[in-house]
């Protein structure tokens, strides 16, 4: 009698995206790599551009973010063995076949978020 082949279950894949994106700067950091190559800096900088209130990122964070994103396949870091390092980020194909998604969720925020949020008391 012939054993049973198991079958290895598949990820669900909006599972295995979300947690590709999990985090809190990765669009963002996608999104302002869609206009070509930024060095470290650059990134961090783009990040604290029109956020009200918000913290700065910190260094740890950042570079665990394009780490996450570099392990995924998004972002390609390139180190030009420099004195002063220098290293740049720059979307991978992968990461450009996603920059669409991204713009969107963008247009969809923009639409659904940017409304006012009725109250009981304005009904």
């Amino acid at each position: 009698m012939a054993k049973a082949r198991a079958i290895p279950a598949r990820a669900c894949p909006v599972a295995a995206f979300q947690k590709m994106i999990s985090g809190k700067y990765k669009l963002r950091i996608i999104w302002d790599l869609k206009d070509g190559p930024r060095r470290y800096g650059e990134i961090r900088s783009g990040l604290l551009r029109g956020i009200e209130g918000s913290a700065e990122i910190t260094p740890r964070v950042l570079s665990r973010e394009l780490k996450a994103l570099t392990m995924s396949g998004l972002i390609d870091r390139k180190d030009f063995g420099e004195v002063p390092p220098k290293v740049e980020y720059r979307l991978t194909r992968k990461g450009k076949s996603f920059v669409p998604v991204v713009a969107a969720i963008r247009e969809w925020g923009e639409r659904h978020l940017g409304e006012p949020v009725l109250t009981e008391a304005a009904e």
